[in-house]
């Protein structure tokens, strides 16, 4: 029981930690966003890197997605020949849950892991010193073009990302179920509002903010040389996949 108490104090003491440094990190970029001083070259290359190079993987995840929820809807429907709902359980359960999870997952994986690489190699190289010695902040010189890539990327991203997936739902559901494109059209225009929609869209501004916090807080942490950006890395990873469904929690407890 002492060594189940340990390690149970042990994970809450570190739990703590990650919690309150990414909390306080958090402050600090809020802080130099009050009169943000960006460098135009970064960050447009950081928008490209985030946004453009991002474009495939979350066009391909987002169509899936969304010949996945037809296909999960598809039995009840040919069971009681209820067509001219397809639509709407397609719109409602993507739009508002599966396209911003799918995407804010794909995103942290692919975005902020490389993000914290990146910065954490510039960490263990001492370059993020280097730029402090030149008198210039790394807050608003690294992360905030970052941060703000990721928020605007991902929104736009997941905007993008509704349309492949409502091709992708319109085909799945023509090929497999035989259910005519126009029927499908109907029903998701009648009852698919502007509010899951912009439910969606909220979702993915937050989990864009949530990656950066995290990737760049763990990048500008790194300790202990090559090994330590490993460790980076993957802390990255499973903070922001646990940011995102705390995140998803209470938008969609506020959003209802």
């Amino acid at each position: 029981m002492s060594g189940l108490a340990a390690r149970l104090g042990a994970f809450l003491i570190g739990l703590s930690e990650v919690t309150g440094g990414l909390f306080l990190f958090g402050l600090v970029v809020l802080r130099a966003a009050r009169r943000p001083r960006l460098d135009a070259y970064e960050t447009w290359r950081i928008f490209y890197r985030v946004g453009v190079k991002s474009l495939p993987i979350v066009a391909t995840t987002a169509a899936f997605s969304g010949a996945i929820a037809v296909i999960q809807a598809g039995p009840n429907v040919m069971k009681f020949r209820a067509f001219e709902i397809i639509g709407w359980a397609f719109g409602y359960s993507v739009f508002r849950e599966i396209g911003p999870l799918l995407i804010g997952l794909m995103f942290s994986g692919r975005v902020g892991a490389n993000n914290t690489a990146e910065l954490g190699t510039m960490q263990v190289t001492e370059q993020i010193d280097a730029l402090r010695a030149l008198a210039i902040n790394p807050i608003n010189y690294l992360v905030l073009p970052r941060i703000l890539a990721m928020v605007v990327m991902m929104t736009l991203l997941n905007v993008v990302g509704d349309v492949f997936a409502l091709a992708g739902g319109i085909g799945t559901s023509w090929l497999l179920i035989g259910v005519d494109p126009y029927v499908f059209w109907n029903s998701f225009v009648e009852y698919v509002t502007l509010t899951d929609f912009f439910n969606g869209v909220c979702k993915s501004a937050a989990f864009g903010g949530s990656i950066g916090i995290v990737s760049c807080h763990f990048g500008l942490n790194v300790k202990g040389g090559a090994m330590g950006v490993g460790r980076a890395v993957n802390a990255c990873v499973v903070a922001s996949a646990v940011s995102i469904f705390v995140l998803d929690y209470f938008i969609t407890y506020l959003l209802r």
